[in-house]
């Protein structure tokens, strides 16, 4: 008898393991979502100190003073974002990590008065500068890494920020622009 309820048990577990994995792969975009979402939190939360909140601050770049966040990361505005309010979610969120903060944002050698917040699809809170959107980029390794710069994906052109909150639309490889060049179109 006993043999038979071990069986029994273990044809169930592995039902219950198919219907598991068939309805995951039904919902691979909510699980692709929720994923990205789970990992652009958990990326801009690694940037924040032990108290839980993102720290601002510059470092000299091939491109000039930047703002990164406090393990010396680069951080990047998304032209597509007009307002404060992200339209970087799901997977450009998982490409671009949303700096994220749990607290108010720490700043070290940038303008007090131009670090802010705005709330997120996702109910995270999302670190602003001159009123823009903060991201880091999935692709720089290591502190100092710009490989973002300049790049276009979903929908809009990705750049460093510098300390003034305007993007830095010139890279190292090309002629140095004019004040006037610098700053690109929405308000960057």
């Amino acid at each position: 008898m006993k043999p038979v309820i071990a069986a029994v048990a273990g044809t169930a577990a592995l039902a219950a393991l198919v219907v598991g994995c068939s309805s995951s792969s039904k919902s691979t975009s909510s699980a692709a979502s929720a994923s990205s979402s789970a990992s652009a939190a958990s990326t801009g939360a690694s940037a924040a100190s032990a108290g839980g909140a993102a720290t601002l601050k510059t470092a000299d770049s091939p491109d000039g003073k930047i703002l990164v966040d406090g393990s010396g990361r680069t951080l990047y505005v998304f032209e597509s974002d007009t307002t404060s309010t992200s339209t970087c979610n799901g997977a450009c969120a998982a490409a671009w990590p949303p700096v994220v903060t749990t607290g108010t944002p720490n700043s070290s050698g940038v303008t007090a008065s131009l670090v802010g917040t705005s709330m997120r699809a996702d109910h995270t809170t999302q670190v602003t500068y001159k009123g823009h959107p903060l991201y880091t980029f999935a692709d720089d390794a290591k502190a100092g890494d710009t490989n973002g710069q300049g790049s276009t994906a979903f929908g809009g052109k990705w750049y460093v920020v510098g300390p003034s909150g305007d993007a830095i639309t010139t890279t190292a490889s090309t002629p140095a622009a004019t004040p006037s060049s610098t700053s690109g179109g929405n308000g960057y």
